[in-house]
């Protein structure tokens, strides 16, 4: 397992709000809508349109962020390397529900069926 703990904190304190335009770039960029983006955000954390927005306007840290969600239970079904670290063998938890998101995004960048990122008949 690769020690993540230099990353934890950081990422426990950054902004939900910093990250989401990134995102947003990162999938119009490749073709793919913000609706998809919150559909894929909606599915792991269970926050709609209205929450998500709420989050970024309370600029609401990943530790909040996450502290709020509801964690899809199809998860654990997320599996691959993001930023150089296998999600599914990340020690801490709040990080790999980052990574998680991340994955997630980066599956939409990169073109895959909503159904395969969304872990549907699984």
């Amino acid at each position: 397992m690769t020690d993540t703990s230099h990353h934890d904190e950081r990422i426990a304190k950054m902004t939900f709000a910093s990250v989401y335009p990134h995102y947003v770039t990162k999938v119009e960029k490749k073709g793919r809508t913000k609706e998809e983006l919150h559909k894929v955000i909606e599915w792991l954390t269970g926050f709609d349109d209205i929450k998500l927005q709420k989050m970024i306007a309370d600029k609401a840290t990943f530790e909040e962020f996450f502290a709020a969600a509801k964690l899809n239970p199809n998860a654990g079904l997320i599996t691959g390397v993001i930023c150089g670290y296998r999600v599914e063998e990340i020690t801490n938890p709040l990080t790999q529900k980052v990574r998680y998101l991340d994955k997630l995004v980066d599956e939409l960048a990169k073109g895959k069926k909503m159904e395969k990122i969304l872990r549907a008949g699984s």
